[in-house]
This record gives structure tokens, C-alpha cells and sequence, in this order.
């Protein structure tokens, strides 16, 4: 039976069994995945990130030297993981496979594209790039939630859905064990995130808001960080030109920095928080 060397980590609760795979050999079906992630019977987590050199992978492209090959925990495979990347970025200083000065900066390539990781005073900040939005609303229907809400499509670039709710107890009564059901559903299916204006919106130049939220292929989960950034920009959209570029955003596991700055290409998103490294073992497969 084959020996799989991993490390756990997180970022603000959103939890990962990362693996280091640079030379490409490890080939994880879906059900190994799941059962890494399962809570009760693996070593449990949102997801699995392996780390792999990306001419070691067909699936990588770019000239990153390092490719997060992200797989949710049903064993499905996304495009990006805003917390996952941060996380990575941790697992690659720890083991030594990469460097980041501190006034430096880390491109990882994902199915998103490439991304640039720079060091924090509480964690790592990371550059999504620019986001696309829809002009269509779509319908989500949340358990717990009296009526469908209609919710804002933004790709950062994994797919979200935000829906605004009004006030506190609604985002705390709403039962997201249950996927929420979408109309249109997007043809990859969407994150789907809950989210409360703070009180007030705006202090200090800083956004607040609150968010929970329903991730694709892991259900409910303590964080997303590109969902954290998707629920900024979609209130961000929603307060006008007079909303700000700064935002802080509550999640169950902690909070999360989401700032919009220019770039040559268009405005970027740029998402940043704590990664811990929690413990490192070897499981069976």
C-alpha cells in the first residue's frame, strides 16, 4: 500500500491536505481526494493542493516555476483557491522548494492563470488579477431563506454568486448544508456567498462586511478567500462610484483583506490573510 507524506494547513479555517509532487508522479483519482478530505474516515479538509513543477504537468501552463493543482473535496477540480494559494505559498517556504524575500514576490501558476503572492505583516497577499461580472442576475434559493434572492455572477476567477441579504439574522439563519439551487445554473456551477453590509458600511475608508458561504464541490466551508474578494466587488458595485477600494471581510474563520488597485491590464482584485501550517504526517492511500 502506497505512503502519502502531507501537511495540513489553513487559511482562516478554510482547511487543506497540501502534498509536495515536484517531479509529477503522484496521479490522485477523485475518490483518493475524498477520502483524504473525508473528516470522519481521512485526514479531512475543503480540498487537496499539490504541489507540482509545472513541465512536470500537462495540465500547467505559464513560467511559474510551481503549479497549485487545486482538487475541492468531493475530489472535483477548480480553477483557484484564494486561501489554498496563500496556504501553498507557506508549504513551499516551509519544505524549502521556493523563496520570497520580503520585499519580494512568488508567481503560482493555477488553472486561473498565474498569480503573485507577496509577504504581509499578518500572512500573505495575493493578486487574482482582473474579474469579470454578468449582467444577468441569477436566482438563488437558499434553505432556511423565505424567497429566492437574486444574486450577482463574478468570476475571480473561479465562478461565484453573491446575494445580498438584510441583516444579520438572515445570514446567520440561512441552512447552507444544503447547496443553494441556482437559476440559470452557471454551466460550471458557482460558489455561492452570503453577505451583510456592516454598520456602518464604510469606517475609517475600509468597506465592512460580513459573508458565509457555500463552495462547489465542499459545501459549507469557515472561509473563501476568492469568494471573500467576489462579495467585496459585488458591494463594492452595488454602494457606486463612491464605495471604496479597501475592504475588510468577516468570515466564521476569521477576516480577510480584499483591495482593488490599478493595473496595466484593467483594475486587479488583491486578496490577502493569515496561512498556518498546522501538521505534517503519512497516510496510507
Amino acid at each position: 500500500m502506497a505512503e502519502l507524506r502531507f501537511t495540513k494547513g489553513h487559511g482562516t479555517g478554510n482547511d487543506f491536505v497540501l502534498v509536495a509532487d515536484p517531479d509529477g508522479g503522484l496521479d490522485l483519482l477523485p475518490s483518493e481526494v475524498a477520502r483524504l478530505c473525508d473528516r470522519r474516515f481521512g485526514i479531512g479538509g475543503d480540498g487537496v493542493l499539490r504541489a507540482v513543477r509545472t513541465g512536470a504537468d500537462p495540465s500547467a501552463a505559464g513560467d511559474a516555476e510551481w503549479f497549485m493543482d487545486y482538487r475541492n473535496a468531493d475530489g472535483s477540480i477548480a480553477e483557484m483557491c484564494g486561501n489554498g494559494i496563500r496556504v501553498f505559498t507557506a508549504f513551499l517556504l516551509a519544505e524549502g522548494l521556493a523563496a520570497l524575500p520580503e520585499d519580494g514576490e512568488l508567481p503560482i501558476a493555477t488553472r486561473g492563470g498565474t498569480m503573485t503572492v507577496r509577504r504581509t505583516d499578518d500572512g500573505f497577499e495575493v493578486d487574482l488579477g482582473t474579474w469579470r461580472t454578468s449582467a444577468d442576475d441569477v436566482m438563488v434559493q437558499v434553505a432556511g431563506l423565505d424567497v429566492a434572492r437574486p444574486g450577482l455572477a463574478i468570476d475571480v476567477p473561479n465562478p461565484h454568486v453573491v446575494v445580498a441579504v438584510a441583516d444579520d439574522a438572515e445570514l446567520d439563519g440561512a441552512d447552507l448544508t444544503a447547496p443553494p439551487v441556482l437559476e440559470p445554473l452557471p454551466v460550471a456551477g458557482a460558489n455561492v456567498e452570503l453577505v451583510v453590509p456592516g454598520e456602518p458600511l464604510v469606517e475609517d475608508g475600509v468597506g465592512r462586511i460580513r459573508m458565509r458561504v457555500h463552495e462547489r464541490g465542499s459545501g459549507e466551508t469557515l472561509s473563501c478567500g476568492t469568494g471573500a474578494a467576489a462579495a467585496a466587488l459585488a458591494t463594492r458595485h452595488w454602494a457606486g462610484r463612491a464605495a471604496p477600494d479597501d475592504w475588510r471581510v468577516v468570515v466564521p474563520g476569521g477576516v480577510l483583506g480584499v483591495r482593488v488597485v490599478q493595473g496595466a491590464d484593467g483594475d486587479h482584485v488583491l486578496l490577502s490573510g493569515p496561512a498556518e501550517l498546522v501538521y505534517s504526517g503519512v497516510v496510507s492511500l
